[in-house]
């Protein structure tokens, strides 16, 4: 067996949450079809609202497909992603060179999405066309979550992003959505190119408090 049809072995619950970074740089091989399941069956153990369990994951290998979702991610990204790097975009836990590491990376992604073995849209069933999806963001960004965590445990690399769903309309065409289904993010999958490893993150200190905020 290969590195391409096996994960590795699965490291802790809190190992794999300390060290899942966003992967946007992702090697071409392929991800063998049994952990792309994997993927989505630890997907669909999470929490849904009510246990409605609407939930609907696409998994596009399509090389066409994949090509039309990568140039529409590209149309309304990368000018954009451009201008925060010259500009030297920084955070107060992100200095401009952190930052601007993060920002090549995402453009990276962009140029060379078409390229991953596999792109993951999370999508949520509704009884009839929706007027507005944003109600329904809880019952499928645990799913998400799960997805990227269960990515990290097998040693593959994933990242959400929602550039492409900006144009929806076309999004939502390349892949065949019904009008009663509606995409809340993109989720690239690969081997990583880079290493997972500690995650930047501000102090529980500074984002928590007991019983009120002042």
């Amino acid at each position: 067996m290969t590195e391409s049809t096996v994960g590795t072995p699965d490291p802790g619950l809190f190992e794999v949450m300390y060290s899942c970074r966003a992967m946007r740089r992702l090697d071409t091989r392929p991800v063998a079809e049994e952990l792309l399941v994997k993927l989505i069956d630890a997907a669909n153990q999470a929490a849904s609202g009510g246990n409605r369990q609407r939930g609907r994951w696409i998994v596009v290998r399509d090389p066409a497909r994949k090509k039309a979702i990568a140039e529409l991610n590209h149309a309304v990204s990368a000018d954009f992603v451009r201008a925060r790097i010259e500009r030297e975009e920084q955070l107060p836990h992100h200095d401009a060179s952190t930052r601007s590491r993060m920002l090549d990376a995402v453009l990276y992604l962009a140029e060379h999405m078409h390229s991953y073995p596999a792109l993951i849209v999370a999508c949520l069933e509704f009884d009839e066309r929706p007027d507005d999806i944003a109600a329904g963001g809880g019952s499928i960004w645990p799913g998400v979550q799960n997805l990227l965590l269960a990515a990290r445990a097998l040693g593959l690399g994933a990242v959400p992003t929602t550039y492409a769903i900006n144009r929806r309309e076309e999004f939502e065409a390349i892949i065949g959505l019904p009008e009663t289904m509606a995409a809340y993010t993109l989720i690239p999958v690969g081997w990583p190119l880079g290493r997972f490893g500690p995650v930047t993150r501000r102090r529980t200190s500074e984002i928590m408090r007991f019983d009120h905020w002042a």
